[in-house]
């Protein structure tokens, strides 16, 4: 059992009291005296005491959480124009929930903290006296950005739909786009002082059940008091933390979503933010896009080799470049060692001051480019590409190679954004390593990143996976290459049918119950 107190879950339509310190009484005065209590008595809470029936009603809102026109038409409307005619006000109440169509999502509330995270949530709470319990109505109408087009992951033919902050809208567009009675959310709260709605999201038949239970059993036992971003999750939820390389997706687009669950994948939404949580993720995913799958099968394959081949030249090229010319200029063809030599011979620093000096400009640069607002975000760009790069040069205060190398690696880790911040620390650390050691350096230092890469395993599945364990047929589908629709179409691929997945999961239950 959590050591946490978990908050009630207003997403289950259960009538079963909620254990809680302050339960409501029969007598409406005290129970509106106990909330006011609770929120200290702030302005936004609304307490409109009516009377219908005979009977003393209290309706309970938060301002600009609900939406006015919904309250009068579906609560005060038809409670004024036929209420019960019943004299017991718990009976009065209980009618008036069991027959009355006043909105579709309803809860009875008994204590005192269900009662204010209804109102907080957006539901307006009926209160009347005689009944120990409130009736929780859901008429959110809070303002929300409507849905646009995803700012990350730009693709040229696929969905122009983008996540918002407000979660049963979310779910609502993955719903859309799965019309599948096997397609389950489970609705939970997180965060004992934010509350945080997260929803889970699976196919009963494609997800494993034991990575499912263990998402629940993690986001049930998150110690956090405040969750505003999903960001806040993912520590959680990865099994190793300090990993230079995230076992964790994080998307903008319903659709992207939609087709990691048919995989298998396991989703979470996090109410107050448009990035939705896919788990577990592999090492290849992150050079795949949406427009891979519109375009022939020929030019996606050529595209995500140029990822691929991106990718190694962002981590590696700075880092190679001063392990050539410190240690290894023999390797160079003669025109190009002159050439280099002769550019040396201008500047103040050597090879290996210029490129850690120029990567830290780079990254100053991006930096501040992307927290700029956009009107004078273009100074940026004017400032680094005339002052930084050609008036450096010409003063000699930089070689003209080692500004073209560190643009040409920053243009490259662009065309992977999903790896840019483990790339930015790759680059770093191979440029250290080729400073020092050399090609050995670059050599060693390669090799620890692969056998580490190698061996990571995120729920059972080996994050190399198809590539190690080698699956030639998953390689061949849906990986380097990408088989045509036709070919796509004729069998389902789950990442519980990648190779090592099983013993994987073997491992781990046996793991689990020794910690037991």
């Amino acid at each position: 059992m959590s050591k946490y107190k978990k908050s009630p879950d207003l997403s289950e339509k259960s009538t079963e009291p909620i254990c809680s310190d302050k339960k409501l009484t029969a007598v409406l005065s005290e129970n509106c005296t106990a909330v006011r209590a609770l929120m200290n008595n702030s302005s936004d809470i609304i307490i409109k005491y009516f009377s219908v029936g005979g009977h003393s009603m209290a309706s309970i809102t938060c301002e600009g959480m609900t939406d006015t026109a919904k309250l009068a038409d579906l609560i005060y409307r038809p409670l004024f124009s036929s209420p019960p005619q019943i004299a017991n006000g718990a009976e009065f109440m209980s009618e008036v929930a069991l027959t009355m169509p006043i909105a579709e999502e309803q809860k009875q509330v008994y204590d005192v903290d269900a009662l204010c995270l209804a109102v907080m949530s957006g539901f307006a709470v009926l209160l009347c006296d005689g009944a120990n319990f409130g009736l929780a109505i859901g008429i959110q109408g809070y303002s929300h950005r409507s849905i646009d087009e995803p700012s990350t992951h730009i693709n040229l033919r696929a969905s122009r739909e983008g996540f918002i902050e407000v979660v049963r809208t979310n779910v609502a567009m993955v719903r859309r786009r799965m019309k599948s009675p096997t397609f389950k959310t489970v609705m939970m709260t997180v965060g004992d002082r934010s509350n945080t709605d997260v929803c889970l999201c699976y196919l009963t038949d494609k997800a494993d059940e034991h990575t499912v239970a263990s998402v629940t059993d993690k986001l049930r036992n998150i110690p956090l008091n405040t969750i505003v971003s999903s960001e806040y999750l993912q520590s959680y939820l990865e099994p190793e933390e300090t990993s230079l390389f995230s076992q964790i997706k994080t998307t903008e687009r319903p659709d992207v979503f939609v087709s990691k669950l048919y995989e298998g994948r396991v989703g979470v939404i996090v109410d107050g933010t448009p990035f939705a949580i896919i788990l577990p993720c592999l090492l290849a995913e992150n050079f795949v896009t949406m427009d891979d799958y519109t375009h022939k099968p020929y030019f996606s394959a050529f595209m995500r080799t140029i990822r691929f081949l991106a990718f190694i030249i962002a981590a590696i090229l700075p880092g190679l470049y001063v392990a050539l010319c410190n240690f290894h200029p023999e390797m160079l063809r003669t025109a190009l060692l002159f050439n280099i030599y002769s550019s040396i011979q201008t500047t103040a620093y050597p090879v290996f001051g210029e490129c850690i000096i120029m990567y830290i400009l780079y990254e100053i640069m991006r930096e501040a480019g992307l927290r700029l607002p956009k009107s004078v975000g273009h100074a940026v760009s004017i400032v680094g590409g005339l002052v930084i790069g050609e008036i450096s040069v010409s003063a000699g205060l930089m070689s003209a190679p080692v500004v073209l190398i560190i643009a040409a690696t920053g243009l490259c880790s662009f065309a992977v954004p999903d790896l840019y911040e483990s790339c930015m620390i790759m680059r770093l650390a191979f440029i250290l390593a080729g400073g020092v050691f050399g090609l050995f350096g670059i050599t060693v230092a390669g090799a620890v990143l692969f056998f580490r890469i190698c061996s990571k395993n995120a729920y059972g599945v080996p994050y190399t996976a198809p590539f190690a364990p080698i699956n030639i047929i998953s390689i061949m589908r849906d990986t380097f290459c990408r088989a045509s629709w036709r070919k796509l179409s004729r069998s389902d691929m789950t990442v519980g049918q990648l190779a090592g997945y099983k013993k994987s999961r073997e491992e781990r239950t046996s793991g689990n119950e020794q910690d037991k």
